[in-house]
Order: C-alpha cells, then structure tokens, then sequence
C-alpha cells in the first residue's frame, strides 16, 4: 500500500465528520485529532516492531510486552475513577491474563517463541484484557451503587461483604463476559475477524485462516474471562472496610 493511499483513506474520516458536524455533535476536532494520533502511534509501532523482529533477542519482546500492559492498565483506569488503587489491580489483572495466556500458548507449542508471533497475539490479549476489566470496573461499581440499600441490609443481618456483593459481582462478570460469547457465536456468519481477513489479505489459504482465527477466538475466551475475574473480586473490595462496612 503506497501513501498515496493512505492519504485518500482521510475521506473515511471525513465522512465522520461531516456527520458530526451537520448533526452539532462537536466530535470534530477530536475525531482529527484521533486520525493523527492513529497515524503517528501506528507509524512509530510499526518501525519498532520491524527492530524488535529483526533482533529477536527476549530482552525486547518482554519491555514490549511491559509496556503495552501498562498503558492498557493507564487507560481501564478511566472507567474507575473513585475506586482506590484501581490501577495495581488492573495491572495485575491484565499482567495475569497475558502470562497464563501466552505461557500456555508457549508451552503448549501452539506458537513458536518468535516476536512476530508473540507481540501481535499478546496485542489481542492485552486489547481484549484490557476492555473487559474497562466493562468489569464500570459495571460493578454502577451495580454496587444501585444496590446500596439492598447491600445495607445484607450487612446488617451478618453477611460478609463477599456474600452482600455477591449479586453485583455476578452482574458485572457476566457484563464483561457477554461481548466475547456474543462474537464467537456469530463470527464467521456476521462478521469475518480482523486475523482472520488479514491473512487472507495476506495469500494465506482461507482454511489455514480459519484455523488460526480459532486459535483466536478461545484464546481471547480464557483471557477475558480470567481478567474479569482478577478485576471482579479484587474491586469489590474497594467498596468494603476490613470491618465489611460498605463506603460509598
């Protein structure tokens, strides 16, 4: 693709915004202003990546890997504003999702311990990861808001914060949680996956695609599911005293 290219892609974006602007939504500037940053970050991405591929030294692909975790963490944080700590624990929760998920991967030797494997799937990992506690965070705190009475109650016959947030927390997993089951039960037929297409852009054979968008899909299955459990039963608790008196 020349840049040339790149450059009439703009007009996407210009249709955005012409909507924006004849519906007064106000979503102008930042919608060139996400355009340039896209472009900038996704540039810079790409030229880092083509030295880390090119060293493949595990030094690199573990800062990689650090760095992206956290900017993951820095950004979910935005979706838990008042709950204390929130970032260490999205940290962990993301940190864990990818560990468990790429180790298994690895030592299952379903991929090679290569960086042009390993950060484009880790990058999945870590979106989805990253999503899924944004939904988890904003979920439990609405529901535990919503729930104050009942959760008083709960309390004040003996009940521990886990069992008098127990309802809550199940709501917000299930919240978070839904998206995911919702894809994999319509991919393919709705819609064909970013992978999946980008091979078959690519000259690989649609089946071998398929194959790898599997891999995919149940990867993302244990990823989302293990970080809106960490993010879920580690933020609860910020609602709670050790006294399991409610604080909001």
């Amino acid at each position: 693709m020349t840049y040339f290219s790149l450059f009439l892609a703009l007009s996407f974006v210009l249709v955005a915004v012409a909507i924006s602007f004849k519906e007064d939504l106000n979503l102008e500037r930042d919608l060139l202003a996400g355009t340039v940053r896209a472009f900038v970050q996704l540039m810079a991405i790409g030229y880092v990546l083509e030295f880390i591929f090119a060293l493949e030294k595990w030094p690199y692909i573990v800062l990689m890997l650090s760095f992206m975790v956290l900017v993951a963490a820095r950004n979910a944080e935005k979706r838990g504003k008042g709950i204390r700590n929130v970032f260490l624990v999205l940290l962990l929760a993301i940190g864990a999702s990818e560990l468990v998920t790429m180790g298994m991967m690895l030592g299952l030797r379903i991929i090679p311990f290569q960086p042009q494997y390993i950060i484009p799937i880790s990058g999945m990992i870590i979106g989805n990861s990253m999503v899924a506690s944004a939904l988890t965070l904003n979920r439990i705190k609405a529901e535990v808001e919503n729930r104050r009475e009942e959760i008083l109650v709960l309390l004040g016959l003996g009940a521990t914060a886990r069992q008098a947030a127990g309802s809550s927390l199940q709501a917000s997993l299930k919240s978070s949680m839904i998206p995911t089951v919702d894809s994999m039960k319509t991919v393919g037929l709705v819609q064909l996956p970013g992978m999946m297409t980008g091979l078959i852009i690519g000259g690989t054979s649609p089946v071998e695609a398929v194959k790898y968008q599997v891999l995919v899909m149940f990867m993302l299955t244990a990823a989302v599911s293990l970080t809106s459990m960490v993010v879920g039963f580690f933020a609860y608790r910020k609602f709670f005293t050790d006294q399991h008196q409610l604080v909001i």
